[in-house]
């Protein structure tokens, strides 16, 4: 959950500004963000959808973060004639993602109870982790003076959130240990 809402909030945050740092005005950067964020009405829908057609959701997590991957190198990195193509794979990508790590906790518990307590820990935590990654964007940035550095930071969340989304995404229920007040 964090790690994922880590790079959208990176996205949010930041990719208008390395898309000014590559040539585009602010309104051209505003409205390939603008268009990302519309294309993940049709992952977000999709992508729980297509994973809860089997138990294990591994694979639909790989894929939906190789498309936030690919399609945030390629916003970073690719020839900049092909931005819009790459900013609909990060739409994807991140539409899927975030809709997928809702479904994992309602997937892995059992009852009411379980799905709570996991809710309330993944999302506590997570978004308490995924505001880091925005202040790291912005600190290396002004370490290096450039936007290529901030490559490493979305590799290593991504690789991060695919580790956890391995985990999360195997056909295994959450086992909770509570007392009732």
């Amino acid at each position: 959950m964090g790690l994922q809402s880590s790079l959208a909030y990176i996205v949010f945050g930041w990719l208008p500004s390395i898309l000014i740092g590559r040539g585009l005005t602010p309104t051209q950067a505003g409205l390939v963000l603008s268009g990302s964020v519309i294309i993940q009405l049709a992952s977000s829908l999709a992508a729980p959808w297509l994973a809860t057609r089997g138990k294990d959701q591994r694979l639909a997590i790989v894929v939906v973060m190789a498309l936030t991957l690919g399609g945030l190198f390629g916003c970073l990195y690719a020839p900049i004639e092909g931005l819009w193509g790459w900013a609909i794979l990060l739409g994807l990508g991140q539409g899927g993602t975030f809709s997928l790590a809702l479904t994992l906790i309602v997937l892995r518990s059992r009852d009411s109870h379980v799905a709570a307590n996991l809710s309330s820990m993944s999302q506590g935590f997570g978004y308490t982790l995924a505001s880091m990654g925005p202040f790291a964007v912005g600190v290396v940035h002004d370490w290096t003076g450039g936007w290529n550095a901030v490559g490493w930071i979305f590799g290593i969340i991504g690789t991060g959130a695919i580790i956890a989304g391995l985990g999360a995404g195997r056909a295994l229920y959450v086992q909770v240990q509570s007392e009732k007040i």
